[in-house]
């Protein structure tokens, strides 16, 4: 393990050289925040309640904080690997003594580390300002746990996506899909509590959710029993799509044409 430790730790230090870019990527945070506190103040408004489906708005601006956060915070590894097939890197990367899906995973780990570390403290001060204080120590306790559950899935499906890059080279198009059902069935923008029951029914049977919803849902509104449900439902779908990727990689090396380079 020591050599892909050390891949984190060269990402890492290699984010810090350039802290401009994290900080300016994460700027975009509170931007987004500002203008769904004006859309979410106008609907509370509109419906004439405090409440919406157990939620306040407070809740619904730290839902949004934490969903956004994990959001800028996810891999780009099928980017990463589209890039490296058609320059040609991958040769070069594939002739080293590591695993080759396991070297992107710590290449992103390192990535994701610096953003989510930059991203919390300014998505914090933003909805802070707009919501009042955070949610509770133990909405912070439970987020945090199954953000990891949900950085690992997004791992997956990522690599999954980047290896499709080895048959057909370019895979923005399925990165594209995958992120708009993670807004819809993940509950990015909307929490899966504002949906009608058979969508959340739908919602509930796929991945998506454990990606997103799972930590921002616990992080504004604690719950055991909700916070067990989501911990297995994530380890159950990582361990699924860890066998996908394994199969899909063992395939894929046997297809893989390299151009340029």
């Amino acid at each position: 393990m020591k050599k892909y430790l050390a891949i984190v730790q060269m990402q890492i230090i290699n984010n810090i050289a350039y802290p401009g870019d994290f900080i300016g990527r994460s700027v975009s945070i509170g931007v987004f925040l500002f203008i769904f506190a004006g859309l979410w103040k106008t609907t509370f408004a509109i419906v004439g309640t405090d409440i919406i489906n157990g939620l306040t708005f407070a809740n619904m601006m730290w839902y949004l904080m934490m969903a956004e956060t994990i959001e800028l915070g996810r891999p780009r590894t099928n980017r990463i690997i589209s890039e490296q097939v058609k320059n040609g890197e991958v040769a070069y990367i594939l002739s080293k003594p590591y695993n080759f899906v396991l070297y992107h995973f710590a290449f992103g780990l390192g990535d994701g580390l610096m953003r989510i570390a930059i991203n919390i403290p300014v998505g914090l001060l933003a909805a802070w300002i707009l919501a009042g204080p955070p949610p509770s120590l133990a909405g912070w306790g439970m987020a945090l746990v199954t953000m990891a559950g949900a950085w690992i899935l997004h791992f997956c499906m990522m690599a999954l996506i980047g290896l499709a890059a080895f048959v057909v080279e370019e895979t923005n198009s399925f990165e594209l899909i995958y992120q708009k059902a993670v807004f819809i069935l993940g509950g990015m923008l909307l929490p899966l509590d504002m949906f009608p029951p058979w969508l959340q029914t739908i919602a509930r049977a796929l991945p998506f959710p454990y990606m997103m919803y799972a930590p921002a849902r616990l992080f504004v509104k604690p719950d055991f029993a909700l916070f067990w449900q989501m911990l297995a439902g994530q380890w159950l779908w990582v361990a699924a799509l860890v066998f996908l990727l394994a199969l899909a990689y063992r395939g894929s090396e046997k297809t893989l044409t390299v151009n340029g380079g």
